[in-house]
């Protein structure tokens, strides 16, 4: 062996050290230079680039996944450069949501992210798409081409082709980590591995439940956790429905950006909203944007200078300091993408059609649908609160009813006052602490049956049927009813769905137990159909109120007028327009209407449906003239004038009656007096 061979190499130092090891080297073997080459590479520290800047320096698009195939430019979409440096390992952000109408750029700025960390920060990732399929066909279609056209990440992973090469339709290995590709439906993709980077794309199509193992975001944040703060979440997705969209929440606990653009005239800053888009009747040809500040119309053709100039804001503090969120619509697409032209014909198009109209919000404006039978917001029923005027039960209140909802550590009551064509005034909130289980709890229950409440005449009322709910410790509400009387007490089973003959059905017999002892058919339960009578509820609160000139002029409340007191809170009207109807489509396609909660605390909205139950159950709905006017003269309420009946005419012979018609007259049925009216 020659002495060259025999000396040790050097492996770090001076310049003079790297002679030495070339010197050595090139005695060596012939792929010394490969080596040192190889050596001093891996010495060389990588540039501190941010994802735009890598995009912009690596990228290329293939005509395979985009319209536009050459090399990548931010500046095409200015509005994406922030959005992708938050996405850097320099960022402080560690949750970051993107709701976003329809091809903006959003996830070509997720796979400029993937790009990044496969050549420049390395690590453990999981991409998450609404379903297995749609992970797959990502990847072919997105992934594949990003590797391909790229070289900077082709030299990276190896081909998919080659054997043992760890490069297969859901799974990317890379020097330093892998990028692992699942659905949203598959709960085991979701816990496969821990991750340090986790992309969420199209959240609000992700089904409610991973193989009912709970919510897709919740169990694929769960694999972040051993990373602590170099963790990156980036949630993107365009949004459904208000209430239920998964973006839509995230965005509004975050600090809620906007992007300001400034107008080419007056350059004041503005964030493009669809209100100001404006055209002739007919002719959406002519859409311009009107500046909010100088009200000038804006042309198409300034768009490109103006997002240039444009500059992220936040409109809200994010309860996270770590958590920021984006919001963008259509409006802001580059020339050449999506034009104002474009989205005004199509605004114009979807209208008559609720699904084209939800379609063009969520896709066009970048924005939730509110369904039909939405509730109003709890701001403008604050403003409408009312004075009674000393009075507990205000004039035109007939009659009373209660609703109570059950809970675990409490009983929640609400007493309402009912008048003619289903108006109601709320009378009184109780909160009886203590739950099913406290005794003295059932005994301040069973005090309210008895209780009197002060009419504007001086007059008092009792609850004349009161509701309670049995979804919670059934065998104690069976128990409390039937000890207090099925005449004034009715237990009440809710049900869902629209497609029911009548809102109140019954009641059944049903099994109670009564001290230890079951007693078969020992309570009556009635089944009420929730669903219509919440469609009521807020059809009602959406009703206009007369202006005090109308009122001067003796316009009255509309029929059906809920009428709030000034005293209640705003936890309680929070309460009272908890939930939203939505459409939601089962596993075959089918769609049908349902209510769902949009805050976990809907106690009010429930005691008043159970309240409304009631007054259906004593026979509201059905009541003739002459009952109400015994009500009113009860209350001492000015009694209704009689509508005028025609002038009879006078009767002409009665023809022959024909085979199989009665020739005895029906008798006349009673009117049904309620049991607190009678003697």
């Amino acid at each position: 062996m020659s002495d060259s061979t025999s000396k040790p190499s050097p492996i770090s130092g001076s310049a003079s050290d790297s002679g030495d090891l070339t010197a050595d080297l090139d005695l060596g073997f012939d792929g010394a230079e490969d080596i040192l080459r190889s050596w001093r590479k891996g010495m060389r520290p990588d540039p501190d680039l941010t994802v735009s800047e890598w995009a912009d320096a690596h990228r290329w698009l293939s005509s395979r996944s985009a319209a536009e195939p050459g090399r990548y430019r931010t500046a095409r979409a200015p509005y994406l450069r922030e959005i992708m440096d938050a996405l850097s390992p320099r960022h402080p952000a560690q949750r970051i949501s993107f709701m976003k109408a329809a091809q903006v750029g959003a996830t070509e700025a997720g796979n400029n992210w993937i790009g990044f960390v496969i050549h420049h920060a390395p690590g453990p990732m999981l991409a998450v798409l609404p379903t297995v399929e749609m992970a797959k066909r990502t990847s072919r279609g997105r992934l594949d081409p990003l590797i391909a056209e790229s070289p900077a990440l082709r030299e990276r992973v190896n081909p998919a082709r080659s054997r043992d090469a760890g490069n297969s339709m859901l799974s990317k290995e890379f020097p330093g980590g892998i990028l692992v590709l699942t659905g949203a439906n598959s709960a085991t993709g979701l816990r496969s591995m821990p991750a340090r980077y986790i992309f969420l794309d199209e959240v609000d199509a992700y089904p409610a439940s991973a193989d009912e193992e709970g919510d897709p975001v919740t169990l694929a944040e769960a694999r972040t956790t051993t990373f602590s703060h170099r963790r990156k979440v980036f949630m993107v997705s365009t949004p459904t429905i208000r209430g239920i969209s998964r973006i839509e929440r995230e965005y509004e606990a975050s600090d809620q950006r906007r992007y300001f653009v400034p107008c080419p005239h007056c350059g004041q800053m503005q964030w493009l909203q669809f209100e100001r888009l404006r055209w002739d009747k007919g002719r959406p040809d002519t859409a311009a944007y009107h500046c909010e500040g100088c009200e000038t119309p804006i042309a198409e053709h300034h768009k490109t200078q103006m997002l240039e100039r444009g500059e992220w804001r936040a409109t809200a503090v994010s309860a996270d300091p770590h958590s920021i969120g984006f919001h963008i619509s259509a409006l802001y697409s580059p020339l050449g993408w999506k034009s104002w032209q474009q989205i005004a014909r199509e605004w114009l198009a979807a209208q008559g059609s609720e699904e084209m109209l939800r379609a063009a919000r969520n896709t066009l404006l970048g924005e939730t649908w509110v369904e039909s039978g939405d509730a109003p917001e709890w701001q403008r029923l604050a403003e409408r609160r009312e004075a009674y005027g000393g009075a507990q039960i205000p004039e035109g209140g007939l009659f009373l009813t209660a609703g109570v909802d059950v809970q675990k550590d409490r009983i929640e009551v609400d007493v309402w006052a009912w008048g003619r064509d289903r108006t109601s005034w709320l009378v009184d909130h109780i909160v009886i602490a203590g739950g099913p289980d406290d005794p003295q709890c059932w005994d301040k229950l069973t005090a309210l049956l008895g209780r009197t409440w002060a009419c504007a005449n001086g007059a008092v009322m009792i609850i004349g049927k009161l509701a309670i709910d049995t979804g919670y410790e059934a065998p104690a509400v069976y128990a409390w009813a039937r000890k207090q009387g099925f005449d004034q007490v009715s237990p009440i089973k809710g049900l869902e769905g629209f497609n029911r003959a009548t809102p109140v059905s019954g009641p059944t017999f049903v099994d109670a137990t009564i001290g230890g002892k079951r007693l078969r058919r020992g309570a009556r339960l009635w089944s009420v159909a929730t669903a219509t009578f919440k469609t009521e509820t807020y059809r009602f609160l959406r009703l206009e109120r007369p202006s005090d000139e109308d009122r001067a002029l003796g316009v009255c409340d509309a029929p059906g007028t809920v009428h709030l007191p000034d005293w209640i809170d705003t936890e309680w009207l929070k309460q009272l327009v908890a939930e939203q109807l939505v459409t939601v489509r089962n596993k075959r396609g089918y769609s049908h209407p349902e209510w769902q909660k949009m805050r976990e605390r809907n106690e009010a909205l429930d005691c008043r449906v159970y309240a409304r139950a009631a007054a259906w159950i004593m026979g509201a709905d059905r009541w003739d003239e002459a009952t109400w006017r015994r009500l009113e003269e009860q209350a001492g309420v000015e009694t209704r004038l009689a509508p005028q009946l025609p002038t009879p005419i006078e009767p002409t012979t009665p023809a022959a009656p024909k085979a199989g018609t009665p020739t005895t007259p029906r008798r006349k049925r009673r009117a049904y007096t309620p049991n607190f009216m009678r003697d």
